[in-house]
């Protein structure tokens, strides 16, 4: 415990030194979460990222989310705890292969996902999150082929919800929500007869079936914080029990294994520590770069998804 105190106060002294701002997932460990000016999901990071004052953004994430935060503020030190906090999403679209598309079908609008690369970013059309990726696509006049990228689940469930036909998917998947196997769920179900189930839209359709809610992450907590329900399968990265906890702490929260791990946690989010926190704003590293030329292009569409209400 004492140790964490002292990482704790260098921590905070350190923020304060460099006129830093701590942006954290709710899929981060609850100490720093504790620690974070802003813990949200992707959208409200990506919205918080465009508001920060400061001459330091700390991003407690993946490496997708600061390079987001990096094109939002191009201005400014973005730093990260780990540089290999990756994600399994970004890994099944490279850019070479969306540039690819395009060529070969330039009538598509490209929806991307946030969890792509600032290289695919900058190819796409508009970027979207799972809390407004149905809005994002339903903007889209209905006699244009739209393609979704890069996660299959979460389109399938956009193409399901807009009843939208021309509507193509990429074949990726993030491997913690992906592996959520249903016949876990329905033991689940079986365990906690009283319990209703938030599964998010990135789980597979027949995980979805069985929800009585899908959102985003924050959407999940806000649900199940407002529900006058109390008890509650969750279907999704376990570190959100945090927030909920902290929010709800009379509920209870039971978490569905999947099969990448037998838990549920995404072990990228999982890589950022108090320790590389420290060193990471007293060394100014790892320090997310990218060429002007880049972020101006990614920048385009997503402020056409923060534009949108």
């Amino acid at each position: 415990m004492a140790v964490t105190t002292t990482l704790t106060e260098e921590i905070l002294e350190l923020k304060q030194q460099r006129k830093a701002i701590l942006l954290a997932h709710h899929y981060q460990e609850p100490e720093i979460q504790e620690l974070a000016d802003v813990v949200g999901d992707s959208l409200e990071l990506a919205r918080k990222a465009q508001q920060v004052e400061g001459e330091v953004i700390a991003f407690c994430g993946v490496w997708f989310m600061a390079e987001t935060a990096k094109i939002l503020n191009p201005t400014r030190i973005v730093v990260v705890p780990d540089k290999d906090a990756g994600c399994s999403l970004v890994d099944n679209c490279p850019v070479e292969k969306v540039r690819a598309f395009k060529q070969r079908y330039p009538d598509y609008v490209l929806v991307s996902y946030i969890n792509t690369s600032a290289a695919v970013k900058a190819e796409s059309d508009v970027i979207c999150t799972s809390r407004n990726a149905v809005d994002v696509v339903n903007s889209i006049p209905a006699e244009q082929p739209v393609l979704f990228l890069p996660d299959l689940n979460l389109g399938n469930y956009v193409k399901q919800k807009t009843g939208r036909a021309n509507m193509r998917i990429w074949q990726g998947a993030c491997f913690v929500h992906a592996t959520f196997p249903a016949r876990r769920l329905v033991k689940a179900r079986s365990e906690f007869p009283n319990a209703l189930v938030a599964a998010h839209p990135e789980c597979p359709a027949d995980v979805l079936a069985m929800a009585d809610f899908v959102g985003s992450t924050s959407a999940i907590i806000d649900w199940c914080v407002n529900h006058p329900a109390k008890e509650f399968i969750i279907v999704t990265e376990s570190g959100v029990q945090h927030t909920l906890r902290k929010r709800a702490p009379e509920k209870l929260y039971h978490f569905v294994a999947n099969e990448q791990c037998n838990c549920s946690e995404c072990p990228y989010m999982k890589m950022n520590t108090l320790e590389k926190l420290r060193d990471c704003l007293r060394d100014l590293a790892p320090r997310v770069e990218l060429p002007a030329e880049l972020m101006d292009r990614a920048r385009k569409p997503i402020e056409r998804m923060l534009a949108l209400r």
